[in-house]
């Protein structure tokens, strides 16, 4: 499956927990996919980095991945998924153990993208 179509930032603009004004609490919320597998997503107080693998599901471009990150302060991690209709994303992202939400998101347009962490 071809990552590119995936290659960008995306405004995560609903989930089904979480309602707007908590999504975007501490800057608006984002998922970025960049082209080396990897990417990075930010919601509520929760920055996390994607390891990500791409794939079809039911002939639509799909991502799946694991994620590291960090919630006040504290370590946290999880996986996720989404499929790719058009220029929307509908995905699910999961908290070990904790909760999980579905989410949907907008493709942003160039020059909105986030900056990656320095390693």
């Amino acid at each position: 499956m071809k990552k590119s179509a995936f290659h960008g930032s995306w405004r995560i603009a609903k989930t089904e927990v979480w309602d707007k004004a908590a999504l975007d609490l501490e800057k608006p919320a984002f998922i970025q996919f960049e082209d080396n597998r990897m990417g990075e997503f930010h919601l509520l107080l929760v920055h996390g980095w994607m390891d990500c693998r791409y794939e079809e599901r039911d002939g639509k471009p799909a991502v799946e991945f694991s994620w590291e990150g960090i919630y006040e302060g504290n370590q946290c991690s999880g996986r996720g998924w989404a499929v790719l209709e058009g220029d929307r994303l509908s995905g699910r992202l999961f908290f070990h153990e904790g909760d999980d939400s579905g989410f949907t998101a907008e493709r942003q347009k160039e020059g909105k993208t986030a900056k990656r962490r320095k390693a």
